[in-house]
């Protein structure tokens, strides 16, 4: 049976086309992709992600025991601030993407994907007890949790009328626990859209007031609901990674182009000695854009040439709703990796043209 989040009547009231998505059923679109799509980018949109996982850490080793689980620094966190970051198996492929959250020196919260909420966990507990963190306390919060993030040029405007936070003040990547529609909620400046806008987290139980309290103060600003479909779009044009198709246990984070988030100046990190190595020797493959040169549209997995010869793979794909041309993410030999190389996209049988392009598509 699938998963759903408490809004899940709420989506259904509304219209919206739902789908199974890594085990929850989810809203993919209400009125279409496209309208969603520019509607976040030209005003703003509210998207359910009550889906994501929270994972809390506490206790007086729980720095340590982070900077030994993801790639990033987590000693340059302040209080109230959030990080980019990641995961490694041992041998250096990808456990999840995550985003943490500071509140403590022996408080921090793990924000994860969805679909990897519970083997993320048992990793986690795996590396506590091998590593001997004895004073490190694990809780999965998923279940205790809604989430929806809020995104567009008018996301700060509209959050403003429900809540008495000087929104103003928190920076890119920072956040403030304070009350949203009389709730108490991290409000976190974050987003998978390349749009400002806000994260929310707040008690399952008040999902559908926060909801229902932006959609109404929001409407004269052309709030929308947005589904999983513009969700996809809008941070491919941002050439943002999406687990399981740019970063995987197969593909390491010099691959996935995380090498910015993976700090070997730490004296460890689990997965840390084979991308050493493979720094050293060169990465074999790299993630690029491009963009579409003759009619086509790209979509994950199909197979990338360069010449005769096939070099890769399409991670992900779409048509730009912002650009009109089709767009996409692929994982190829590095070789052929360089800004204007000159790519065919597999696509039903044909060999149609693209070139790499930089990154991201849309410039904001």
């Amino acid at each position: 049976m699938l998963k759903k989040t408490p809004l899940n009547a709420v989506h259904k009231q509304a219209g919206a086309r739902m789908v199974d998505f890594g085990g929850w059923e989810m809203p993919v679109q209400y009125k279409g992709v496209i309208d969603e799509h520019l509607a976040v980018r030209n005003a703003a949109g509210l998207f359910d992600v009550s889906h994501m996982g929270e994972i809390v850490v506490k206790g007086a080793g729980a720095l340590d025991f982070i900077q030994e689980l993801t790639l990033n620094d987590a000693s340059k966190l302040e209080n109230g601030q959030v990080q980019y970051s990641a995961m490694c198996y041992s041998h250096g492929g990808v456990v999840d993407d995550v985003t943490l959250y500071r509140f403590g020196a022996e408080h921090y919260l793990f924000c994860v994907n969805a679909s990897n909420i519970d083997k993320d966990f048992t990793w986690m507990e795996e590396v506590l007890e091998e590593g001997g963190f004895s004073d490190v306390t694990l809780h999965n919060a998923s279940p205790e949790f809604a989430q929806l993030a809020l995104q567009g040029p008018g996301a700060q405007t509209i959050l403003s009328r429900l809540t008495d936070a000087d929104l103003g003040q928190i920076k890119y990547y920072r956040f403030y626990e304070g009350l949203v529609a009389d709730v108490p909620t991290i409000i976190s400046r974050t987003g998978y859209t390349g749009e400002d806008g806000f994260e929310l987290y707040f008690p399952e139980e008040s999902a559908e007031k926060v909801w229902n309290g932006l959609m109404e103060v929001g409407a004269e600003d052309g709030l929308v609901p947005v589904g999983l479909g513009a969700r996809d779009t809008l941070r491919l044009e941002m050439a943002y990674a999406l687990y399981g198709h740019e970063l995987s246990p197969e593909i390491t984070p010099l691959e996935g182009r995380l090498g910015w988030i993976t700090k070997f100046d730490k004296p460890s990190f689990i997965g840390r000695e084979p991308l050493v190595r493979m720094k050293e020797a060169g990465v074999p493959r790299k993630l690029v854009g491009f963009v579409m040169t003759e009619a086509g549209i790209p979509r994950a997995d199909y197979p990338v040439f360069c010449g005769d010869k096939e070099v890769g793979v399409v991670t992900s794909g779409t048509m730009s709703p912002s650009l009109r041309v089709g767009i996409g993410l692929a994982l190829v030999e590095a070789a052929c990796g360089a800004i204007d190389s000159e790519l065919q996209i597999g696509i039903r049988k044909r060999r149609v043209g693209a070139k790499v392009a930089r990154t991201p598509f849309v410039k904001k």
